[in-house]
């Protein structure tokens, strides 16, 4: 199995997507098999999530990372049924669920009081400005209200103060940070898509389901016109999901299944990859069957 290089700094990139984040786990594994490990990690949403646990020990992230996966409920992330969301709503009058249990969640992998500066790997971390509509990308400071950002997808999650600016989920302007991984200085870019190929939600059967169906689509969209600029650049390796599973983002009952299927895929993928400079190897939108790239 011959040797992947790639030009250092490699930076990994990984995208929003809820529940799906689960199979970054099964990418993570894969790439760790091949002795492909990052320098700098770039996240939003999920991604971030994963990224902070991954750039707080990399060395040991593709063992922890599925530990703390399986253990996590729609309920620790999501807390409450129907009538709770109607009361938060009808209180809040801007969301369904409190943060509460994903900044627990946050607490309990990461450590209270956690900052960017102790991290082993340099970490961006993605959110939506509200008052510019773009992409704010953030590196330093204390870790908790920037990843409660960076997953506050709106009508789902509360918006996040943060030193003076109002925040949102990063992935409404930049669910794929490729660009914000090149402003670090990454001279190669591994990206871990949760939404392609083909991870089409199922159909909504809530309100809550509704509004992550639309924000997953309106995302999709984003990498499809980023790859290829930064792949003008720098050579862009971006891993093929497994085959499209039909699921919502809130369903965390999946989690083995998708961690699985995307860690086959990855490790196939991998074995027969060859990089010689700047370029798209794979991309958004595209299945690898026999080592051919099709649309799907």
């Amino acid at each position: 199995m011959a040797e992947l290089a790639l030009p250092q700094p490699v930076g990994f990139v990984l995208g929003g997507g809820g529940s799906l984040g689960a199979m970054q786990v099964g990418m993570l594994r894969a790439l760790d098999e091949r002795g492909i490990r990052p320098d700098l990690v770039t996240g939003t949403s999920v991604g971030s999530l994963n990224g902070a646990f991954l750039a707080l020990e990399p060395e040991d992230a593709a063992r922890r990372l599925p530990e703390i996966w399986v253990h996590l409920t729609r309920h620790e992330a999501f807390p409450g049924g129907v009538l709770s969301q109607v009361r938060t709503l009808r209180h809040a009058k801007t969301h369904l669920f409190p943060n509460t249990g994903l900044a627990t969640i946050v607490r309990e992998h990461l450590g209270e009081g956690t900052r960017f500066e102790d991290l082993k790997l340099p970490l961006g971390v993605v959110t939506t400005d509200v008052e510019t509509a773009g992409p704010r990308l953030i590196r330093a400071g204390e870790l908790l209200p920037t990843l409660l950002a960076s997953a506050a997808i709106p009508g789902i999650y509360p918006p996040v103060e943060h030193d003076g600016r109002l925040l949102y989920d990063g992935g409404l302007v930049a669910n794929v940070p490729m660009r914000q991984a090149l402003s670090m200085g990454a001279r190669s870019l591994v990206v871990l898509d949760c939404a392609f190929p083909g991870q089409i939600p199922s159909p909504p059967h809530s309100f809550a389901e509704v509004l992550m169906y639309t924000a997953m689509i309106s995302m999709r969209n984003q990498a499809v016109l980023e790859a290829p600029v930064a792949a003008a650049q720098v050579p862009v390796v971006y891993l093929p999901g497994p085959v499209p599973v039909r699921l919502s983002p809130l369903d965390f009952s999946h989690t083995a299944e998708l961690t699985a299927s995307a860690y086959e895929a990855a490790r196939v993928y991998l074995d027969g990859l060859t990089v010689d400079g700047p370029g798209l190897y794979g991309g958004p939108g595209v299945k690898i069957v026999s080592g051919a790239e099709n649309e799907w």
